[in-house]
């Protein structure tokens, strides 16, 4: 017998919340969450996002084992500013089973629909800094910290629902060290020399610390426009700092100003994925110590944010900060460079990433449904 139920209680949470590292127990690539962060993340008091998210949280059972999850989202902040009426899955799971994908995301559907909701959407978080999308293409290589890394069977259950393509994303990889052509060299001494432009680098976590408030501040600017991004109030901001400060390193943060006013910024770490996956998801008592030692050995550089003030583009601080960054990352021995996603319809950032050296290593695909 399957059943998808709601989920009432901490006991039912701590199912829910392990229930991925169980499923995935023989998934090679899988990596396990931060569990600390998981207990904060689903928390009421700890996770601001739930003051503009209504959601629900379900597990599925058959025969009373449980068999998958999901949790489902309508973020007011977004739909109101886009007049829009999207409800979301996310950190769906299950097993290969077609009788339980329908039961899961029937539920999550029918739960939308009750709340005026016409279109499910996802997988999107509730809010831009959580994992989107299902890997389509590219599940021989190890995800990064911000994507997700679900079965290739999740593809075909979804399609069985009757989820459709909504965005496809592409990740490019880019070879370093590579040779940086002429002309981003040129767009860089034309930038710098008017005088206006200063490119901001940082050497320590305290460093980092002063800026962190404005930097995040600059990402709401920058991300108005793009579909699934709901702007982060002040004290989410400040609880997303907290949260990746000891994750980051000061280097690979650059940030443009002009006249002293952040107008650009771009964020990247290196791959932590082996030290994640060694720590099992727990920090402590040693989990700690694996994740920094990956970070120390690690070959690769994950770019993680990066956006400009609308009215700065085109103008080549894209330029600015990608260089600068691969400088850096060729100067510390990364060889390779993960670019995270692009909507494969945005053709001026792909040709950017085209010109640098960069290939398409894997996909990733939003789904939708409509509801009425």
């Amino acid at each position: 017998m399957i059943q998808t139920r709601i989920i009432t209680g901490k006991k039912e949470l701590q199912t829910f919340i392990n229930l991925p590292k169980h499923l995935h127990k023989n998934h090679k690539l899988w990596v396990p969450p931060i569990y600390s962060d998981e207990q904060k993340y689903y928390n009421h008091q700890s996770n601001p996002s739930f003051l503009y998210c209504e959601t629900v949280l379900a597990l599925c059972y058959q025969n009373e084992t449980p068999v998958g999850r999901i949790m489902g989202i309508i973020n007011h902040r977004y739909n109101k500013i886009r007049s829009e009426k999207y409800g979301r899955f996310s950190w769906f799971e299950s097993i290969n089973d077609q009788e339980v994908s329908n039961s899961l995301l029937e539920f999550t559907e029918n739960w939308a629909k009750e709340k005026g909701m016409s279109r499910l959407i996802g997988p999107y978080g509730m809010n831009y800094l959580d994992p989107e999308g299902f890997i389509i293409e590219g599940f021989e290589y190890p995800p990064t910290i911000a994507t997700n890394y679900n079965f290739e069977y999740y593809l075909q259950l979804l399609k069985e629902s009757g989820y459709e393509k909504e965005n496809d994303y592409v990740v490019y990889k880019i070879d370093l060290p590579n040779k940086i052509p002429d002309l981003y060299y040129r767009i860089r001494e034309r930038i710098l020399k008017t005088g206006q432009f200063e490119l901001v680098e940082f050497s320590t976590k305290n460093e980092l610390r002063k800026n962190t408030l404005p930097l995040l501040k600059l990402m709401n600017q920058c991300f108005t426009e793009i579909t699934g991004y709901s702007f982060l109030d002040e004290r989410e901001i400040a609880i997303v700092g907290k949260q990746y400060i000891s994750l980051l390193d000061p280097r690979f943060i650059k940030v443009v100003k002009y006249k002293s006013e952040m107008v650009g910024f771009i964020i990247a770490m290196p791959h932590i994925s082996e030290g994640l996956r060694k720590s099992k998801g727990k920090l402590f008592p040693f989990g700690f110590l694996k994740i920094l030692t990956a970070l120390k050995n690690s070959k690769q550089i994950d770019l993680l944010l990066g956006g400009v003030k609308q009215q700065y583009r085109a103008i080549g601080i894209d330029v600015l900060l990608g260089m600068s960054i691969i400088e850096t990352a060729v100067k510390a021995g990364f060889i390779l460079l993960d670019s995270h996603h692009e909507l494969d319809k945005n053709v001026k950032v792909r040709a950017e990433m085209e010109k640098m050296g960069g290939t398409v290593y894997k996909k990733y695909r939003v789904f939708s449904k409509n509801l009425r």
